[in-house]
């Protein structure tokens, strides 16, 4: 199998963790209408040009609107998707386009000095709320509306394992290893405020490559969301094998990048 369909396939097994996938002879049909405002868990993706766009933006902004869902797709291998973009955009909808790195651990789990004041726990029923608490204070996460429902989804998935750190018993970091077959994938890292600028990904690092070395994986992989992420990742035993180009198109509200904050 090779690199890209290897990604793809943990990508779409993770969806499928949230979402239901429908295959469609031009691509797929991701939705979860209990979770309408995760964009992940619903949009289409395509990543070949259609023979008939017109055809396929039709379908798809029907099958989300009877869902009363934002109808929304992602789009990989952009460089050859140029004309159906120019017909998405004709058709009304909004287009935003992303350079999406894609790093590999090294399989070398990362040495630091030990720190009395963080201490990591696997999320459990005792601390779910204070993990909880933690995400729900990311604005990247989509708020707290979004991210409790998926947090709860996650928790009760065993391929999912989540960590929250905490600094002088205080909750602040929180990252989660995602499992598929052989792989595995880096997952939900975020930091309250407060506390960023600290090294503290670094620590959260360590406990995911000692994870995912315990259960032999053959590749641990992290899809930072911008190249200042990226290098916070270089520092910890992540490579950037490839940067795919990819876009966003949606009818009505709904940017990414502005969820993002870029």
């Amino acid at each position: 199998m090779d690199l890209l369909k290897q990604i793809e396939k943990l990508d779409f097994a993770l969806l499928q963790s949230f979402s239901t996938k429908q295959e469609r002879t031009w691509g797929v049909l991701f939705s979860n209408p209990h979770q309408p405002d995760l964009y992940d868990a619903n949009h289409a993706h395509v990543s070949e040009q259609p023979d008939h766009p017109e055809q396929v933006i039709d379908e798809v902004t029907s099958f989300y609107e009877a869902l009363n869902i934002t109808p929304r797709l992602y789009l990989y291998h952009l460089e050859s998707l140029t004309n159906f973009v120019a017909v998405l955009k004709e058709k009304g909808f909004k287009f935003e386009a992303f350079s999406q790195p894609i790093q590999l651990w090294n399989n070398d789990v990362i040495s630091l000095p030990s720190n009395e004041e963080v201490t990591i726990e696997e999320v459990t029923s005792e601390n779910y709320q204070d993990a909880l608490w933690v995400e729900c204070q990311i604005d990247e996460f989509g708020g707290k509306a979004v991210r409790e429902k998926a947090f709860e989804s996650e928790f009760n998935d065993d391929r999912y394992t989540h960590y929250l750190l905490k600094c002088n018993g205080k909750p602040c970091s929180t990252a989660c290893l995602f499992v598929h077959d052989n792989q595995g994938r880096v997952e939900s890292v975020a930091t309250i405020q407060e506390y960023r600028g600290k090294g503290l990904i670094g620590f959260l690092m360590q406990q995911v490559q000692r994870e995912a070395q315990h259960r032999e994986l053959e590749k641990l992989w992290v899809h930072p969301i911008n190249e200042q992420v990226e290098k916070v990742y270089r520092r910890y035993g992540f490579t950037t094998i490839l940067t795919l180009q990819t876009g966003h198109a949606f009818l009505g509200e709904g940017s990414i990048k502005e969820m993002q904050g870029r």
